[in-house]
């Protein structure tokens, strides 16, 4: 009898959770699960769509990328602060950087240039430092009207191409990319999707809906031979 009213007194001890808790827990997971996303996406990796062909066929217009920011760049998501990091880029990897152009979105090129590079074109070959740059990757033979006066690469800067050469605006339109401006390298191609280069582009957000539930309709639209590849 005692030990059965020890628990009735017990039970009438626990505190009944107001409406005002569940809001308070409520409101502490969600920080929690807001601050992940930030680390994550400010520190870690992002997700990026690819809106154009400039990177064909290395990268295809509506691949889906993991793009790792770890050792390149830190910052706070939806804002225009952030700090670089450690770790240099190399020479013919793929980056994501901040356009240097006032406006534009981030764009996906291979690194060809490093700093303190003499950087030449002669009929489409890339010369660095004298010595022609094998690029198997290139998705066309070199266009021999392609000539590029040789330019020495700026301390702190780098010069990128597209691996589709002849249909790609880069270095040798807009310049040099600081240092600050590159955010990472792609890890993983995690979805692609075979649609419109507008339906990719940032304000289409109908377009890009519509793209999604058209590749639930109609799977064939996905390229699943692209998913899970990695760089």
């Amino acid at each position: 009898m005692k030990a059965d009213a020890g628990v009735a007194a017990a039970e009438r001890s626990e505190r009944v959770p107001t409406a005002s808790d569940k809001v308070k827990r409520e409101l502490i997971s969600w920080f929690w699960v807001i601050l992940a996303f930030l680390l994550i996406e400010g520190t870690l990796v992002q997700a990026r769509v690819i809106p154009s062909g400039s990177m064909e066929n290395t990268v295809l217009i509506g691949d889906h990328l993991i793009v790792s920011r770890i050792g390149y760049d830190a910052g706070v998501p939806f804002t225009t602060w952030h700090v670089p990091l450690w770790r240099e880029p190399k020479r013919q990897q793929i980056i994501v950087f901040r356009a240097p152009l006032a406006g534009a979105p981030d764009y996906i090129k291979r690194l060809i240039g490093l700093p303190g590079d003499t950087l030449e074109i002669r009929q489409g070959m890339v010369y660095i430092n004298g010595v022609a740059l094998p690029e198997p990757y290139r998705n066309a033979p070199p266009n021999p009207a392609d000539n590029y006066a040789p330019v020495q690469v700026p301390p702190g800067k780098y010069f990128m191409m597209g691996d589709n050469r002849d249909n790609s605006y880069d270095s040798r339109y807009w310049g040099f990319v600081p240092r600050e401006n590159i955010i990472g390298t792609p890890l993983i191609i995690y979805m692609s999707i075979d649609a419109p280069e507008d339906v990719w582009n940032p304000g289409h957000i109908g377009e890009r809906f519509a793209t999604y539930l058209n590749a639930v309709v109609h799977p064939r639209e996905v390229r699943w031979k692209r998913l899970f590849s990695t760089f």
